[in-house]
């Protein structure tokens, strides 16, 4: 099998696990310390046995990894979080903060390009979240896409992104370059993490000068921090269409995430001022979620309106589904 670019950095240092690495149906990779290695595959966690991994070999292997990459790791910089050429990423936390050894985590690129009816052929949706869906993206809602760890979240933002009009100018922003989505005037901006001496360019940075850019539509790969309010900032002066993700267990966990985002930000306002402004912004709702494997939209909400005096947000529910795919809906 011919390595994958991008893996031609990391394989010469992990022979033991090449096998892993090189195998399609890995899409992640966990070493906790040696021998003990996990994978997830279609969803599912499961334990290699004999890795044949040592600790003093996965060692030797970070600290290797980190300079090919232009990074670097040690006592005094113990995490290294850095991206292949693919994409693919590469975490890794060593001793004496990772405690039982060194941890070492693969996210694999998804290459492949889904489209709804992958997703419709998978379960993820259903005929009517979908429709839906392509609905709210054409009529220039502004969408937040919730969902927990691995739950396809940026699966599901590619996707909806197809239905962008072409004609559309997008500006697409992310902390690390994942989405691949294709349209004819499409900007993609990328944070950038301080480095070697090298100053920081954050999401905030980056909204801030996407607004100098004539962008018709805004898309934020993640919302984890102080970029919501800029987001909203943005929202309110006219960039409608846009679609970003918040990770969250529900829902409504959703909307409470994003109002800590935005008091991340120093900005001195109300909480209940900051819920008004949320519902002004933002007018749908996704949550997706993960049991056993699979993955589906649980919930679209609608979101019409805050009431300050019972501190509540207007909900419209306008899909649920309460079963996980392959069971009666």
């Amino acid at each position: 099998m011919k390595p994958n670019p991008g893996f031609e950095l990391v394989l010469p240092y992990l022979r033991p696990i090449e096998a892993l690495i090189l195998d399609e149906t890995v899409s992640e990779i966990m070493v906790n310390g040696g021998p003990r290695v996990f994978v997830e595959r279609a969803g599912r966690l499961e334990a290699i046995p004999d890795s044949g991994l040592t600790e003093a070999a996965l060692n030797a292997a970070i600290r290797n990894i980190a300079r090919r990459l232009g990074d670097d790791v040690s006592e005094a910089k113990p995490i290294l979080d850095s991206r292949l050429p693919d994409g693919s990423r590469v975490a890794a936390v060593i001793r004496p903060c990772s405690v039982d050894g060194i941890t070492l985590t693969i996210r694999k690129f998804a290459a492949q390009h889904f489209t709804m009816n992958d997703l419709l052929d998978a379960g993820t949706v259903t005929a009517q979240a979908a429709a839906l869906l392509q609905q709210h993206v054409e009529r220039r809602s502004n969408i937040l896409i919730s969902g927990g760890t691995g739950t396809g979240k940026t699966t599901l933002l590619n996707v909806l992104a197809n239905f962008i009009p072409d004609d559309d100018r997008v500006v697409l922003i992310e902390d690390t370059a994942e989405i691949r989505f294709r349209k004819p005037n499409l900007v993609r901006f990328e944070a950038r993490r301080e480095q070697n001496g090298i100053p920081a360019v954050t999401i905030r940075d980056l909204l801030k000068a996407t607004l100098r850019h004539r962008p018709d539509r805004i898309i934020v790969g993640e919302i984890r921090g102080g970029e919501a309010f800029d987001l909203l900032q943005a929202l309110n002066t006219g960039h409608s269409g846009t679609i970003s993700t918040i990770h969250a267990n529900s829902a409504a966990q959703a909307l409470q995430r994003f109002t800590s985002c935005v008091l991340q930000s120093g900005i001195e306002l109300p909480y209940r001022a900051i819920k008004s402004h949320i519902a002004d912004s933002i007018q749908l709702l996704v949550h997706i979620e993960r049991h056993h494997g699979r993955r589906y939209v649980s919930e679209m909400l609608a979101i019409e309106g805050y009431s300050a005096d019972a501190d509540k947000y207007e909900l419209a529910r306008l899909f649920v589904r309460n079963q996980s795919p392959g069971k009666e809906d």
